[in-house]
Order: structure tokens, then C-alpha cells, then sequence
């Protein structure tokens, strides 16, 4: 009987009638996506029936009907979907059980199913789907509710803030007349009941922090002088959401009356933008926009806007465990540093694993903070590793860079020759950048100008890569980037004057982008643990002579004089997303007759020895032997090894060790005095290789010779090394969670 009642719902379903269980004939449903930790696109199915609302149970549940919910809810397609309640359990009725949907239903109600109210499962079923973030062009909402719309998210097409006048020409726009689209047509919304959270939430999802009063009159003037199309209904914001979307339908306007708004005008809303987006004319800001030391920073992001969380307590940096950590958490990160909302609140390491403490666990926040340091959270991080460090990803204003830089003439989007906009006699043309001293900084800033994330490669020729013609030539030169800057003309250039004797053609600027990047961070303790000195004869120090791993005073000694030694381990950890490999290949590596092994790179490490101003007084160069994997992390296979002309490299999760006891793994201090001293080592000195995080590259170590012994003490990556650091911490003193 069963099987027979199912044949004649699919029948009836394939005759183009709404088929489930019981017959629903005309019925209408009302679908919203609701839960925990989520974006705005997706969440937990809810369903309003009976006057009520409930949950769909995830048995048969499929991405066809999935697909169905997404269109339904004005989303262009379903992504994926999820059972047993991933985005928590629901409450009241389960509605619907035993979903069977072809994908082609205009409403989940049309599906064939148990019927209404009738299934075996619970809340722990509750099934969720992940909708494309693209709306249907033309989708307008229409309520299937009689007084229950202010349950029902908003879901409009887009969302835009129009400026006036010539705020148009201000970049990034940060006030004017909020438009939503609906049914294909851009229309207002009454203010009658807009508040600060509603603005709130829109300042935030186009990259600004916060909201400010505006004056009215020139908006009030232009209302009286146009006719204005309103959207059918108010919104109601908390304040906390990421999106629009996210908010709940107000009050249904009376459409009927004229006007719709009496007592109110179009909303306007006025952004406050971060200090780093300062709003300017046209092209955007002038220069980088560099901030005091905060306490929160992000890093490891590709692009402007993300990166795993860091905070700063006593005077040291470290992570954030990903226990309860969501987008109301990420959101005060984004908003504290000059961002609007969270686009994402990232977990599991997901950009890169940082280093040294773990500072905060199960971070509460109410959304309203002025920094994380003031949200709840757990001081104690038992059980928290690297591997659960917390990151965002944040809203960041329209600032236009995409549009004034392109990649040209490659196999991918991803790479080819750099054709800079710029502005010539009144008109804007595209022209080539000059390779002359162009590296992978430069590349850096190209490749997170266009949202591409990381360089893989910096070129100075680019004759393979057909570029525009009407593009050859060089309309930027001279460009230095120190790497932090958000666009190619925030770096050092010659402006106006150019000066490329090598010419553009072949020699024009080229890049290849990535969406991941290497971290290599040397083991400070490992040095400050093995560190000594050795006196060695002239004679055994033939090979490291030719490396010019010796002071410049060995060049006039003889075979039976001595070398002063300062000796260490170093072991260099690649904590990225990619694997660490040499800027040549194999065809242009050095063969090393005394180490019989090939170089890969000529300079991988510097040591220095410096006094306390910072003036070098010794110094050790560290060819690169080879790069290899000398050890791995748990469950990491070992990938690169120097034997037999094998690859080079250093796989992500692995270690290269240089033991304190093989040649120039060493400072030559035969000439340096007895005194106080700065031990520096730096990691990748030239960047040759693209690195996610360049400030961890650096270790210094203070350390003390009487002449023939020496301390070493103090070893730390980056940072000051004054004592005199930051000691306080509002929040990690006070507000603290007991440990759960």
C-alpha cells in the first residue's frame, strides 16, 4: 500500500502537480534558514505551517532538494547540504520527513513527503543547506504569511548604497540613499522604522566599522523632487548581523497609500570608514595607511581583510583557539581593525598555524566590543594546539583596485604581464610596469591588489606572455614596495618621470599568483640552547673559505692560524599552506665540489652579530647546503631530500635542520671585542621565495663575550627587544571564563 500511495505522488508529481504525502493542493509554505555559526546563505531549513514554525528531518534529504529550498529562498542554486542539526537543533514541529525532490519544484512543498507533521525523527535530524551565495536576477519576495512576515529573513536580489551629487566620485563610497533590488528593480526603503542597528549592519557589510549621523537636507530635497519606489516592507536588524540578509522583514507597508512612507523619506545611511580607507577622489588613496602597534593583528591572509588571529599579551604575540569561535567573535576582530563585519569566522588553521602561546579559548563576545580583548573567554588553553588557531576573513570597502590592474597575456588568470591604469592628458590609458629592481614585494602587492592572494613568482621578462599591444609601454617605474601596501601606487615610484633604460616589450613587469604561501619561522630556543664558541684551524676551513663564510681578515692569514667560531643549531619550520621551494630550478643550481651537494639558493640565511645600536661588527653568510626535509610532524611524509639530485624544498608541516657542527653554521668573532652584543639571524634575507608572513623571519638574541666565552640569552622571533614591552592586557585580566 505504501509503495503504491508513493507511485501515485510521483505520478502526479510528473503531471505537474504539487505531490507529497497528503495532497497539498494550492498550499503555500514560507521557508527561512536559521541555526548557529552561519552565514547569512545558509543554515538550518525552517518551514512555517499551522502557524507555527519547524524543522525538515534530513532522512532522503538531498542536494535536489536542496536546490529547491535555495531557489525558493531567492538563491541561484544549492552549494551543498548538511544532516543531524550541523547548524543546531530546532525547535517545535518537524514539519516535513522523507523530502523527495526532482530539483525542478518552484517550492519545497511541491516535493513529495510523509505529509505535514508526520515523521520518526528528532531535533538531532534537523537538516541544513549551504545556498550559492548569487541571487536569482529578477527574484521577488513574496509572503506567503499573513502575520508572521517579522519571522522571515530579508531576501531581496542586492543591496546597494547609491551616493548623490559628488560623493559619486569619492572612493570608497560611505553615504548616500540604501537601495535594495526586488522583482529586477531598485527600490527604497521607509525610514519609519529604520534604527542604528539596521545601519549598523549595512556600514558593516561594505567594509566600514561603524555608523554616523548625516545631514539630511540635500537627501530631503531630492526625495521631494523625485518619485520614489518603495520596498513593501521595513527591516529590523540586532545589529549583530554580517548581512542584510541576515536580518528579519519588518512591518508590511500600505502600498496603497500615497505615499507609501508619510511620515518618513528613503533611508539614508552614512559609513564611517577605517583610518587605512580614507576616502579621496577617484584613484583612491595616495599613500599606506600604517597603524600603531594594537593589540590584535591578522596574519597569513593573501588578501586585505584576513588572516589568523593574534593577540598581544605581555609584551608577546600568540593565537586564538577555534573553541565557540563564530562570526559574532570574528566580527569585533573585523571592526576592531578597521574592517566591517566578518565575511568569515575560519577555524582549524585554515591560514596557517601560528607560533608561541595560545592566548585566549572559547572567546564569548556580544558583538558590540571595541576590541576581543574585552569579550569573555577562557584563559586556559588545555588541550588547544596550532592546529585550532582561529582566523577571519572581513568585509573590506570597494575601493576599485581590481579595475586599475591587470594581468595580461598568461596561460591563467593567475599570472602574466602587470598593465597598470593611469591617468595621461586627460584621458586613462594602459601601460606596462619596469622590471628594473622588480621582485617578489612588488609581485606581493600586485597579487593582493587584485584579490588573487599570495605571488608565486616575480618576473622581469615577460617576452612569452603576449601582453595588449596597445599597452607596451612603460607608464610606471622605479617601483619599490616594502610589501604592506594595498595597491601598486601606494609603493615608492618614479611618478610622472620615467626612467626604464632596459625599455618595457620583453623586459615588462610579470607575476604569477597563488592562493597559498610558505611560513618558515626559525626555532629561537634550539639557538639560544646550542649556541658556543670553537677555535678551528685555517687548514680544516677550506671549504667554508670558499663560501666566504669566514670575516674578510682570514683572506691574509696562513693555514696554521686559528677562526673564532660562534657555533648553533638552527632548525627552520615551515608553518605555511605551501611548500618552501628554491626561487631556480635544478638547470641553474651550483655544484659544490668540496660538499658534494648542489646549491639552490645562494644566500638562504644571514647571520649577524651587531652591537647594541645596531651597527654590524661580524657577520656569517649561510649558502643553502640544500633544502630538505629533516623532520616532519606527525602523520607528514617527508618530500624533499639532497641525495642523489633530488628535489629541494621544505614540505609544509616539516623541519630543515642545520646542526651547529657542519660548515658556515657559524659567526667568524675572531675580530669582535669583549662586550654586549645583538645576535640576529634572518631567514629568506632577499625574499627570493614569496612568504605568507615576512615578520617571522627574523630572530635576535641578546649575548655577551668576555673574550673567550660567550651567553647568549633572550632568543626570540621578531618583535623588540627592549624589556620595556607592553604589560597590560584589558580582558586577559579580568572577564575571565573559569575553564570548562
Amino acid at each position: 500500500m505504501a509503495a503504491l500511495c508513493y507511485l501515485v505522488t510521483l505520478l502526479s508529481l510528473l503531471a505537474g502537480g504539487r505531490a507529497s504525502g497528503p495532497p497539498t493542493g494550492g498550499l503555500q509554505v514560507q521557508l527561512r534558514l536559521a541555526g548557529e555559526k552561519r552565514k547569512h546563505y545558509e543554515g538550518r531549513v525552517e518551514v512555517y505551517y499551522g502557524g507555527e514554525w519547524g524543522t525538515v528531518c534530513d532522512d532522503d534529504f538531498s542536494i535536489y532538494a536542496a536546490h529547491v529550498v535555495c531557489r525558493e529562498l531567492g538563491y541561484l542554486e544549492a552549494v551543498a547540504w548538511h544532516p543531524s542539526s550541523k547548524y543546531g537543533r530546532g525547535e517545535g514541529k518537524i514539519w516535513l520527513d522523507n523530502v523527495h525532490c526532482t530539483g525542478r519544484e518552484e517550492s519545497l512543498a511541491q516535493c513529495p513527503t510523509n505529509g505535514f507533521g508526520v515523521s520518526d525523527c528528532r531535533h538531532t535530524e534537523d537538516v541544513g543547506v549551504v545556498c550559492s551565495q548569487k541571487r536569482i536576477p529578477g527574484f521577488k519576495f513574496v509572503s506567503a504569511l499573513t502575520n508572521q512576515v517579522e519571522s522571515v529573513n530579508l531576501q531581496v536580489e542586492d543591496v546597494r548604497i547609491r551616493a548623490i551629487y559628488s560623493q559619486r566620485k569619492r572612493v570608497p563610497v560611505t553615504e548616500g540613499f540604501l537601495e535594495v533590488k526586488d522583482g529586477g528593480k531598485w527600490r527604497q526603503i521607509c525610514d519609519e522604522e529604520w534604527t542604528q542597528m539596521n545601519a549598523r549592519v549595512v556600514c558593516g557589510m561594505y567594509g566600514f566599522p561603524g555608523e554616523k549621523g548625516y545631514n539630511s537636507r540635500p537627501y530631503k530635497l531630492l526625495t521631494r523632487r523625485r518619485k520614489i519606489s518603495y520596498f513593501g516592507y521595513s527591516v529590523n536588524c540586532t545589529g549583530n548581523e554580517a548581512d542584510l540578509s541576515g536580518c528579519r522583514m519588518g512591518r508590511a507597508l500600505e502600498m496603497k497609500a500615497n505615499p507609501p512612507c508619510m511620515k518618513g523619506m528613503p533611508v539614508v545611511v552614512s559609513c564611517v570608514p577605517g583610518r587605512a580607507f580614507a576616502p579621496s577622489h577617484s584613484a583612491g588613496y595616495s599613500k599606506a595607511y600604517r597603524p600603531e602597534q594594537p593589540l590584535v593583528r591578522l596574519r597569513g591572509g593573501g588578501n586585505i581583510g584576513e588572516g589568523r588571529v593574534e593577540v598581544l599579551k605581555n609584551g608577546e604575540w600568540g593565537t586564538v583557539c577555534d573553541d565557540n569561535w563564530d562570526l559574532q567573535s570574528a566580527t569585533v576582530v573585523c571592526r576592531e581593525l578597521g574592517y566591517g563585519s566578518a565575511k568569515e569566522a575560519l577555524s582549524g588553521g585554515r591560514l596557517g598555524q601560528g607560533m608561541g602561546p595560545v592566548h585566549m579559548n572559547e572567546v564569548q563576545c556580544s558583538g558590540f566590543e571595541k576590541s576581543l580583548t574585552e569579550c569573555r573567554f577562557n584563559h586556559e588553553a588545555l588541550g588547544c594546539s596550532h592546529e585550532e588557531d582561529a582566523a577571519v576573513k572581513c568585509n573590506v570597502p570597494a575601493m576599485g583596485f581590481q579595475n586599475r590592474l591587470r594581468l595580461s597575456g598568461g596561460r591563467n588568470p593567475y599570472e602574466g604581464r602587470v598593465e597598470v591604469l593611469v591617468d595621461r592628458n586627460g584621458s586613462t590609458v594602459w601601460g606596462t610596469v619596469c622590471s628594473e629592481s622588480w621582485g617578489v614585494m612588488e609581485a606581493m602587492v600586485v597579487c593582493r591588489q587584485l584579490g588573487m592572494g599570495f605571488a608565486s613568482h616575480a618576473f622581469q621578462e615577460t617576452w612569452y606572455w603576449q601582453g595588449d599591444a596597445s599597452a607596451d609601454d612603460v607608464v610606471m617605474s622605479g617601483v619599490r614596495c616594502s610589501g604592506t601596501e594595498m595597491s601598486l601606487p601606494q609603493c615608492l615610484h618614479h611618478g610622472k618621470h620615467i626612467s626604464c633604460p632596459k625599455g618595457g616589450g620583453r623586459f615588462a613587469a610579470g607575476v604569477s599568483c597563488t592562493e597559498t604561501a610558505p611560513d618558515l619561522v626559525l626555532n629561537a630556543q634550539l639557538v639560544e640552547q646550542t649556541t658556543y664558541l670553537e677555535d678551528r684551524p685555517m687548514y680544516a676551513l677550506q671549504c667554508a673559505h670558499e663560501e666566504n663564510c669566514l670575516s674578510s681578515t682570514a683572506n691574509a692569514r696562513d693555514s696554521s692560524s686559528y677562526r673564532r667560531l660562534l657555533r648553533f643549531s638552527s632548525q627552520i619550520h615551515n608553518n605555511g599552506q605551501s611548500d618552501f621551494r628554491p626561487k631556480s630550478g635544478h638547470h641553474s643550481w651550483i655544484w659544490h665540489e668540496c660538499h658534494r651537494h648542489y646549491h639552490s639558493m645562494e644566500v638562504f640565511t644571514h647571520y649577524d652579530l651587531m652591537s647594541l645600536n645596531g651597527t654590524k661588527v661580524a657577520e656569517g653568510h649561510k649558502a643553502s647546503f640544500c633544502l630538505e626535509d629533516t623532520e616532519c610532524d606527525e602523520g607528514i611524509e617527508k618530500r624533499y631530500a639532497c641525495a642523489n639530485f633530488g628535489a629541494q624544498g621544505i614540505t609544509v608541516g616539516c623541519s630543515d635542520t642545520y646542526r651547529h657542527d657542519i660548515d658556515c653554521q657559524w659567526i667568524d668573532i675572531t675580530d669582535v671585542k669583549p662586550g654586549d652584543y645583538i645576535f640576529q639571524v634572518v631567514i629568506n634575507p632577499n625574499y627570493e621565495v614569496a612568504e605568507s608572513d615576512y615578520t617571522n623571519n627574523v630572530m635576535k638574541c641578546k649575548c655577551r663575550y668576555d673574550g673567550s666565552r660567550i651567553w647568549t640569552y633572550n632568543c626570540h622571533i621578531g618583535g623588540s627587544l627592549s624589556s620595556d614591552t607592553i604589560d597590560t592586557f584589558p580582558g586577559l585580566m579580568t572577564n575571565q571564563l573559569s575553564y570548562r
